[in-house]
């Protein structure tokens, strides 16, 4: 089935998605929108974000996607049931398998969510999480400061390892094994995150598992592409573009992306 995959995201977080797509799945067509004028969604009521949610996922739908990713895990909270409700296509979000790979990999029990204020309010990754493992330890922690350090494309400055320092601080004493990134921008800082905490914390990226996932639905509906060859991604943002396209370059390695502007 040679319909794309559509992936929304606040902003360029989403990209973290893609990136496993064309590495796991590289014969499958792509389509994104990032919401970069409206980012971040962590501080936004929930009613503005599933709007904002839903608006990305009718303009994918007109553009005739066979399944829809929201990679925004703040979207997912709040929005995923709604928009399964909605569309007639499969739809999965980030939380539930990030939250089960977390699961999985702590061998103490004890876990760390990193995320948007939105995510963390939500308590949706603490619910995820009990539901599989109901003793298991939760630390949550809002970081407001990740996702515009992100998007203003400074994740690799100083000033970002500065931010993440004392972000994570608020962790000091807490004992855990596994943290959850719980926003699809936060891989982009992982490099800052992994010497921020110990050495001994497995590292969750939500992006990863939800690819696996992808497969499997794929698989499972019967809507795997049929091209042997693949095809490059298209970009949508409702920012500038030309910001857009410089994460693209640097985080995805396409050389000239093919990003446009939307109105949403």
């Amino acid at each position: 089935m040679e319909a794309p995959i559509g992936v929304i995201d606040s902003g360029v977080g989403g990209l973290t998605v893609v990136k496993e797509i064309l590495i796991r799945l590289p014969h499958e067509p792509v389509v994104y929108i990032g919401d970069d004028a409206r980012c971040p969604y962590g501080p936004r009521p929930v009613e503005e974000v599933q709007k904002y949610t839903m608006e990305m996922a009718t303009a994918l739908s007109e553009m005739g996607i066979k399944m829809l990713v929201i990679a925004c895990n703040t979207a997912t909270a709040v929005a995923l049931d709604d928009i399964r409700a909605q569309f007639p296509f499969p739809v999965i979000g980030v939380i539930a398998p990030g939250a089960r790979a977390a699961v999985n990999t702590s061998e103490e029990g004890k876990i760390a969510v990193l995320g948007t204020v939105g995510t963390i309010n939500s308590g949706a990754y603490e619910n995820a999480i009990h539901d599989l493992s109901p003793e298991a330890a939760v630390y949550s922690l809002a970081c407001p400061e990740f996702v515009p350090i992100v998007e203003s494309g400074q994740y690799k400055s100083e000033n970002a390892r500065v931010i993440v320092d004392r972000t994570l601080r608020d962790l000091v004493g807490k004992e855990f094994d596994a943290a959850i990134l719980g926003c699809t921008h936060y891989p982009l800082l992982q490099q800052h995150i992994e010497k921020a905490l110990p050495e001994n914390v497995q590292i969750i990226s939500s992006a990863v598992e939800t690819v696996f996932d992808v497969e499997r639905i794929l698989l499972s509906n019967d809507i795997r592409s049929d091209s042997e060859s693949g095809t490059a991604p298209i970009f949508y943002t409702t920012g500038d573009p030309e910001n857009f396209r410089t994460i693209v370059m640097d985080w995805l390695s396409i050389e000239k992306p093919d990003v446009r502007y939307i109105d949403l």
